[in-house]
């Protein structure tokens, strides 16, 4: 029996509040359950905080969040990749099967699993290097191959390149590329205009702390409908 797509996600009047004060909301949203969206806006507008949200790291004060399945299940089908992964003293070919191992997956098979996501990210020659050692770019990649190796259904990456240089984004974004046309719904904030003209299919405009404008991304590049983000485009300062 298939398993029932946990997508879409519908979100409705959902608020993040910390210390008394409300970091992102209320926001109502749907995620649909294919596409590449790119989530936008200056710093510190709640770009980082929305994905949380959406991916269950961060406390609703109000609203709701609902899958198409229970939560816990839902859970387990998605994957989240950080600006600065996290980096378990291990070899990088066991930081991959990790994910598999705490699943249940048996460590042979998770091993044999995670050499071949190595491969597919170009790190085979570094299955043995601790992954502590290995280059910003090099670490991305790992974790993006960590992320992945559990076949998410959702993916969400919270600026990913930001610290890396342009071969290394290239690289980076040609596997996220083919594991969204493998069929994983991406979720990605980035502050790279350049990168999001190349990937989006969608763009959320996040400024405030709220949902400031939702388009397709040729529509929202060429006629932004609000003045926060044309300026934004324009490589203005929006505060």
């Amino acid at each position: 029996m298939v398993n029932p797509s946990i997508l879409p996600l519908t979100v409705t009047d959902a608020t993040v509040r910390r210390r008394g004060k409300v970091l992102v909301g209320p926001v109502s949203l749907s995620v649909s359950p294919s596409g590449l969206t790119i989530v936008m806006g200056p710093n510190g507008a709640g770009k980082s905080t929305l994905l949380r949200l959406l991916h269950g790291m961060e406390r609703v004060a109000r609203g709701t969040l609902a899958w198409q399945v229970p939560e816990a299940q839902a859970r387990r089908r998605q994957a989240f990749v950080f600006q600065t992964p996290i980096m378990m003293r291990r070899s990088a070919l066991d930081n991959v099967a990790y994910p598999l191992i705490v699943h249940g997956t048996p460590r042979k098979d998770a091993r044999a699993r995670a050499a071949t996501w190595l491969d597919r990210v170009g790190l085979a020659d570094s299955a043995t290097k601790l992954a502590t050692v290995l280059s910003g770019g090099e670490r991305q990649k790992l974790a993006l191959a960590r992320a992945l190796i559990r076949d998410p259904e959702i993916l969400f990456l919270d600026e990913p390149c930001a610290n890396l240089d342009g071969r290394a984004t290239r690289e980076f974004e040609e596997i996220l590329t083919a594991a969204h046309a493998g069929g994983t719904r991406v979720v990605m904030a980035t502050h790279d205009i350049g990168q999001a003209r190349r990937l989006a299919g969608d763009v959320w405009f996040v400024y405030r702390g709220a949902l400031h404008e939702t388009a397709p991304a040729d529509q929202f590049f060429a006629a932004p409908r609000t003045r926060e983000a044309a300026a934004f485009i324009n490589g203005d300062i929006v505060e």
